[in-house]
C-alpha cells in the first residue's frame, strides 16, 4: 500500500513491484501522499478485531463441557468455512504448540495502530464498535484485577444483594451462577436486575 502523486509513484513502481507478494493482488497505489500508511493502519485495526473474535470464540469453546477438542474444531474451520484465514492458521499453530494455551499469560500489548485507527474514526465521525472494543479488550488484559469491575460488583451487591468474590478467594470463583448464593453482607431489598 503506497500513496503519492501518480508521476512520483511511476518512478519507483519497479521497487513496489519487486516487493509485492506473488499473484495479481497484494499491492495498491492507495491514493494521495500518506494514503498507503493510512490504509495499513486501517488494515491493522481490522486485524485487532479479527483476532479478538477468534479469541472470544476460542474462550467460549474452552468453557463448555460438550466440546472436548477445541484445537481440532479450529483446525476443521481451516477448509471450506467463511472464517478460514491466515489468522486462523496461526491460531491452530499456537494450539498445536500449547493445546489450552496454559503456558501463556492473558496479556496483549497494542502497538499503536489500533489506537490510531480509533482516533481517526473519532476524527471522521465513523463508528468502529468492533475495532474499538478489541482495542479496549487489550487494555483489560493488562489488569490483574479490574478496578471498574470491583465497583460493578460492589454496586450489584448493594442494590440487589448479588454475591461478590472476596480478594482472598481464588480468581474465577465468581463463576456463572455464583450470584445465586447468599450475599456476603446479608440480604438487602432487591431493587432491580443488573
Amino acid at each position: 500500500m503506497y500513496g503519492g502523486h501518480a508521476d512520483d509513484v511511476a518512478k519507483v513502481q519497479p521497487v513496489f513491484d519487486a516487493l509485492k507478494p506473488e499473484g495479481e493482488f497484494g499491492s495498491v497505489h492507495a491514493g494521495k501522499v500518506g494514503a498507503g500508511h493510512f490504509a495499513k493502519m486501517v488494515h491493522n485495526g481490522i486485524e485487532y478485531a479479527m483476532m479478538q473474535a477468534f479469541a472470544e470464540g476460542w474462550e467460549l469453546l474452552e468453557a463448555v463441557e460438550s466440546v472436548t477438542d477445541v484445537r481440532e474444531v479450529f483446525r476443521s474451520w481451516q477448509e471450506g468455512t467463511v472464517i478460514r484465514s491466515w489468522l486462523l492458521d496461526l491460531a491452530v499453530r499456537a494450539l498445536d504448540d500449547d493445546d489450552h494455551l496454559d503456558a501463556l499469560r492473558g496479556y496483549a500489548q497494542d502497538s499503536g495502530e489500533g489506537r490510531w485507527t480509533v482516533e481517526a474514526a473519532i476524527d471522521h465521525a465513523v463508528p468502529l464498535p468492533a475495532i474499538t472494543a478489541s482495542l479496549f479488550a487489550r487494555f483489560s488484559s493488562r489488569q490483574d484485577d479490574s478496578p471498574s469491575m470491583k465497583m460493578i460488583a460492589a454496586l450489584r451487591n448493594q442494590f440487589g444483594g448479588h454475591a461478590v468474590t472476596a480478594t482472598s478467594d481464588d480468581k474465577g470463583a465468581d463463576s456463572p451462577g455464583a450470584d445465586v448464593t447468599p450475599p456476603v453482607s446479608g440480604p438487602r431489598p432487591r431493587a432491580g436486575g443488573g
